[in-house]
């Protein structure tokens, strides 16, 4: 018995850390979707510093999770009564299916040319992609305002989607997934009287779909949070999508933008809950080889 209440002790020490890290990680979503549930009234007197139209403004700010009355108006407003949500919306959805198809057209290949076919200077060029990789986007924003400028692309959807499409990251992800599938297959392939095309369309495509959802799912995520790119690209506030708009209503309805985050943040978790065993075993192979 007493060794029994001994392991049971050592399980829960060493399952503490991770249950506090997701409890602190959990801890703004759960508190974000409980307050989309509040009327106006409730979430000033909670959050009335917070706001620039507050009624109430008691100088401090209180975490409330559970709502005195349950009302869906915020969602309501939301969805029918504020058209710039819905507008901005559609605006993530033109800018980030693009980007996520382009980079997967463009990655894939590449990524098999770097990790089953040999060619002059190879590892090098894949070693400057790294490089690339860790560069931060404030880096390169400045060259791509001025190449976009020049070839009159300033302005348009296409000056943040072309700038996108070419991930280094999409190339590094599958070429890591692709030096796991072994090279007797393509070699039998060859033998066969398969070409380069033949080989990677029926060899590694087949073989590489968890690579494939991985990086579908990593670049989602990652342009339909982006800030920066529409807001130096974009002019036309017409154009922006629900990232920027989230970060403007912030600034007046507190009560709207909790129903707003809640909606902005639902296409990325159905993904992940749909795709996370294809995307655990697509970052498992991130290890440079």
């Amino acid at each position: 018995m007493a060794n029994y209440k001994r392991k049971k002790i050592s399980t829960i020490l060493k399952y503490l850390p991770l249950i506090i890290l997701a409890v602190i990680v959990l801890f703004p979503i759960l508190l974000m979707i409980a307050n989309s549930f509040m009327d106006k009234g409730e979430i000033l007197s909670a959050y009335g510093i917070m706001s620039s139209d507050t009624e109430v403004n008691s100088g401090f700010m209180k975490f409330k999770f559970i709502p005195e009355l349950v009302t869906l108006k915020q969602y309501y407003t939301v969805l029918f009564r504020k058209p710039n949500f819905l507008v901005m919306f559609w605006n993530s959805v033109i800018l980030v299916l693009p980007i996520v198809i382009g980079q997967v057209v463009i990655s894939t290949p590449a990524a098999y040319a770097f990790a089953k076919i040999r060619f002059p200077l190879r590892d090098q060029m894949f070693y400057l992609i790294i490089v690339l990789m860790l560069m931060p986007y404030q880096v390169t924003i400045v060259p791509n305002y001025i190449i976009l400028k020049k070839i009159g692309l300033l302005g348009s959807r296409s000056a943040v989607i072309l700038p996108g499409v070419f991930s280094a990251l999409g190339v590094f992800l599958l070429r890591q997934f692709i030096r796991s599938i072994p090279d007797e297959q393509c070699d039998a392939a060859k033998i066969d009287g398969a070409n380069y095309f033949g080989i990677f369309s029926k060899i590694i495509l087949p073989q590489c779909k968890g690579g494939v959802i991985s990086l579908a799912i990593l670049s989602f995520v990652d342009s339909w949070n982006m800030v920066e790119q529409p807001l130096i690209f974009l002019e036309n506030g017409n154009m922006h999508p629900l990232s920027i708009f989230l970060s403007d209503i912030n600034n007046s309805e507190l009560g709207v933008a909790f129903a707003c985050g809640v909606i902005f943040m639902v296409p990325a978790i159905l993904l992940f809950l749909n795709c996370e065993k294809d995307l655990l075993k697509g970052v498992q192979n991130l290890e440079i080889k």
